[in-house]
């Protein structure tokens, strides 16, 4: 009789318990292995800050028109720290887009407004800047996402702002003026690119007679539309050419008599059996209000605000 058989303890026995053991094991290291993933999978992802706007043609220099990086630096954009990509976004993308556009330097004051505006690499959140007044006023769910473009125009006569008339057809504010512009569609990599998009299918504004400088601050319209303005620099050159079933007329407006506290007024209208207060510009022929007039009026403010 063996030393196992003497104890009472089989092969059979040791088999099972080695099992059992073995199974334990596995188990334990199976558990802290879902427990680590669940850590990683609900960790947040570090965030990557990008310039790219959906725009990727490289120019003769060899750099992409839409975000003005070289192809190197595209490609290499992933291995680069977060701090050598912001340094590129916030001061050499800039400076190369100004030297390859001649027409983005003639625009005056660029530096102080540039100073006002929320920078073109991470979009603005919020719900925003008016939403408390209009808390009772709004459609259920969610509101859209829309985006404009504020279009300035160097002139020798100075800075002009590209405004639009609207078709009296359209269902959405037929007849208003307002900024180039629209609802985003997925396709869309953020604001700017729809703000560009829009400008080019409405008055046929290309991307490259555009320089973006930032965005003003979210916007909520009546209509439930979370607008979110970005102010750009526009090639004096631009012939528009309004797409007719959208744009009635596109026109300039001087950016002085805008910018004018005096030119701005506070007008009452009624909605839904309420009287409300819309900022309204009286320029000869058109009535600039609601929401063109108020995003003005936010440009103006942020440019107050600048030292």
């Amino acid at each position: 009789m063996n030393g196992l058989a003497a104890t009472g303890i089989t092969c059979s026995t040791v088999a099972r318990k080695a099992l059992s053991v073995a199974f334990c094991l596995c188990a334990d290291i199976t558990a802290r292995y879902a427990s680590r993933m669940c850590e990683l999978v609900d960790s947040p992802l570090p965030v990557i800050s990008s310039p790219c706007i959906g725009i990727c043609a490289l120019d003769a220099d060899g750099y992409c028109h839409g975000c003005w990086r070289s192809g190197n630096e595209i490609g290499g954009w992933m291995r680069m720290s977060e701090t050598e990509r912001r340094r590129l976004m916030e001061t050499v993308l800039p400076a190369r887009a100004d030297a390859s556009v001649a027409f983005a330097g003639q625009l005056q004051g660029r530096e102080r407004l540039q100073q006002a505006l929320l920078p073109l690499f991470s979009a603005p959140t919020g719900p925003g800047w008016n939403r408390s007044e209009l808390e009772d006023l709004l459609p259920p769910g969610p509101p859209m996402e829309a985006a404009v473009l504020a279009g300035l125009v160097p002139r020798p006569q100075g800075t002009q702002v590209i405004l639009t008339r609207r078709t009296e057809a359209l269902r959405n504010h037929g007849g208003q003026v307002g900024f180039p512009g629209g609802r985003m569609e997925k396709r869309d990599r953020n604001p700017l690119a729809a703000a560009l998009r829009e400008s080019d299918e409405e008055i046929a504004l290309p991307s490259s007679q555009v320089v973006a400088l930032g965005y003003l601050d979210p916007f909520i319209t009546i209509s439930g539309f979370r607008v979110t303005p970005v102010v750009a620099v526009v090639d004096p050159d631009f012939i528009a050419r309004p797409e007719p079933g959208e744009v009635a007329e596109v026109f300039e407006v001087p950016l002085d008599f805008l910018m004018d506290p005096a030119n701005l007024r506070q007008v009452e209208i009624e909605h839904l059996g309420r009287v409300r207060h819309v900022m309204e510009y009286t320029w000869p022929g058109q009535r600039i209000w609601g929401a063109t007039a108020a995003i003005l009026y936010n440009l103006r403010r942020r440019l107050e605000h600048v030292a």
